[in-house]
């Protein structure tokens, strides 16, 4: 076990490495993950050429042994060759052990889970600071997909490759040495084999290649669409399209198919071309052997070791070539896997960016202009100035941009123009995570993670109390079902898993959790984003309280489109495609008979149509 635990030590697959965006290049995405173990794979490539050459010792050393029985009589076989035999048998009872032993420990051990996790752990630390546009781009299961499997086909692929290499010259070189000792006639077969070969793996290996990224992609895409539909099972239930939802993942099924269906179509045309090749090489030495022999130029050992060299060899080329086909499908699969993995981020800090320092929670909005990318729409112009520990609300149509400024004050996304200050600092020029540690936020659409709810809870302070956790939760009412909870495997209360996204919980208590969370965060700004959308008015009148708890103190950006939750609000802000249009009290907007008026006039008077 002492054994074990050294060599799997060799490898640290969470060894300190900055979260840098990997390159895009095939073989400078390789170069980037492989020199961080390069000792490793020089020693496993130098044990793998002496394991070559062993392997082709043993061959040698059985035409020698036909020779020594054919030359030697019996009765002195040991006496005369004693010495030599002997020496034989340390090379196959110690010398191949040894070689074989130490490649796979060094493979297995050191390279296999190593340097697959130490893939997996880099491509994912960068991933999560991609933005959130990044995710709502592509598929969750088809990202999750390509971290799993591109650590792996790199691993394989770049093993396999260093020891395809070794074999392929260590046999070819030796056999080619070893037939022109015998007889250099016997070199020829060997020849034309080694040219055919090569040319047979230039020609097919590109097309491999080609296909098996293709059949990756389509793998990929796959298990995106897969997955999209487990996680949404609720809406895929709810409107009752389970023939649509088949169709649609079988749509992405018959195209994968097709793709495995045009790489294995090659992969059948190259093992048959290299099986008659193989074919060649055996007749043409074997029989070329018995002419020389019959000729008396070579002898019977000479016969054993070229048939016993070229039938490995013959073995050894089928192994080649289904290894060099898995090679190019791993590098087909990280190929894919680049196309995700390999992309810049869109937000990042400045090198000299600074820690946010938050004493008084000013926010101020300076002609901040932000399309989403776009030549115009949504927010243009807009100027706003939050004073410390003042309560606005943001109020609007949907579409008006209110979202939209929460999200560019956390800098989810950056500005197109203008900028954005807390406290006099610009956002632009501090972490991102120095800037959402001081804004705690609740959101209408409330996701919990897939774990209990004490990590939940804790998410908004790792380091917080029991005391300070359970005072939390009192404050926001979600003690009222917390002690109840019961998962699938028995976990109760505060230890009980949520569920993905946290289904297993109602609305109204999701957003418990979450305002429990924000609680316990207690960070100087915050932001509501229909914070209560989600509980009845029992509910909301519930947890008013400990709202104006959370509220005390902090400087309050708060969205809503029931009014009756802002309208106390020191100050509303009307939202209109990107504008900002009307500002003031709710006695004052209502006097204005304005837009808002006319929001709230629809929500108090209701829309019910008298008949005649």
């Amino acid at each position: 076990m002492m054994i074990f635990r050294w060599f799997e030590s060799l490898i640290d697959p969470f060894r300190p490495a900055p979260a840098q965006m990997p390159p895009r290049s095939v073989a400078r995405f390789y170069w980037h993950f492989i020199r961080q173990a390069w000792p490793i794979f020089v020693i496993l490539t130098v044990v793998g050429f002496f394991a070559a050459i062993v392997e082709v010792i043993m061959f040698d050393y059985l035409g020698k042994v036909v020779d020594l029985v054919n030359t030697t009589p019996a009765s002195e076989l040991f006496a005369a060759h004693g010495e030599q035999l002997v020496w034989m048998a340390v090379v196959m009872l110690v010398a191949r052990p040894v070689c074989l032993g130490l490649h796979d420990l060094l493979l297995n051990q050191a390279v296999h889970p190593n340097m697959t996790n130490l893939v997996r752990w880099q491509t994912h630390r960068y991933m999560l600071r991609q933005s959130l546009s990044f995710f709502q781009n592509d598929f969750a299961g088809r990202v999750a997909n390509r971290i799993m499997q591109t650590g792996p086909s790199l691993r394989e692929s770049t093993t396999q490759a260093f020891d395809a290499i070794w074999y392929v010259v260590v046999y070819s070189a030796s056999a080619i040495y070893l037939f022109a000792q015998a007889d250099v006639w016997l070199v020829a077969p060997l020849l034309v084999w080694i040219v055919l070969f090569i040319g047979l793996m230039r020609y097919f290996v590109p097309r491999v290649k080609l296909r098996s990224w293709r059949a990756s992609d389509a793998r990929s895409k796959l298990m995106g669409r897969i997955v999209d539909g487990y996680t949404n099972i609720a809406t895929l239930k709810l409107f009752a399209h389970s023939r649509r939802e088949e169709e649609y993942v079988a749509e992405a099924m018959v195209e994968q198919t097709q793709r495995s269906r045009e790489m294995t179509r090659m992969t059948t045309l190259m093992g048959v071309s290299i099986t008659m090749l193989n074919g060649f090489l055996i007749v043409g030495t074997t029989g070329l052997a018995l002419w020389l022999w019959h000729k008396g130029s070579i002898t019977v050992g000479a016969i054993a070791l070229a048939t016993g060299l070229v039938i490995r060899i013959h073995n050894m080329s089928g192994w080649i070539m289904w290894t060099v086909n898995g090679i190019f499908e791993d590098i087909g699969t990280v190929q894919d896997g680049i196309e995700t993995i390999s992309r810049p981020l869109t937000v990042v800090d400045r090198e000299d960016a600074a820690q946010l320092q938050v004493t008084r929670g000013e926010v101020r909005f300076e002609n901040v202009h932000f399309h989403y990318g776009k030549d115009a729409g949504l927010i243009a112009d807009l100027d706003l100035t939050v004073k410390p520990g003042e309560k606005i609300g943001l109020v609007g149509p949907s579409g008006a941009g209110k979202s939209t400024l929460m999200n560019i004050l956390l800098r989810l996304y950056d500005l197109e123009g203008g900028r954005i200050a807390v406290d006099g600092q610009d956002i632009a020029a501090v972490t991102q995570e120095s800037l959402r540690s001081q804004i705690g936020v609740v959101t209408q659409d409330t996701s919990l993670l897939h774990r209990s709810i004490r990590d939940n809870l804790l998410y908004g302070r790792p380091n917080a109390s029991e005391e300070d956790m359970f005072e939390a939760v009192r404050k926001a009412r979600a003690d009222e079902f917390i002690g109840q909870l019961v998962d699938g495997e028995g976990r109760l209360g505060y230890e009980a898993l949520v569920g993905e996204r946290g289904v297993k919980l109602s609305g109204g208590q999701r957003q418990r959790v979450a305002i429990a969370r924000v609680l316990l965060k207690n960070a100087p700004i915050l932001v509501l984003d229909e914070a209560t959308s989600a509980l009845d008015s029992e509910a909301e009148a519930a947890i008013q309280e400990s709202l104006e708890t959370l509220m005390a103190g902090k400087t309050v950006i708060a969205i809503a489109h029931r009014l009756s939750t802002i309208a106390r609000m020191d100050r509303l802000v009307v939202m209109d495609k990107g504008h900002i249009i009307e500002t003031g009290t709710h006695e004052e907007l209502i006097a204005r008979d304005g837009l808002y008026a006319r929001l709230w006039k629809r929500q108090t008077g209701g829309f019910v149509a008298v008949e005649a």
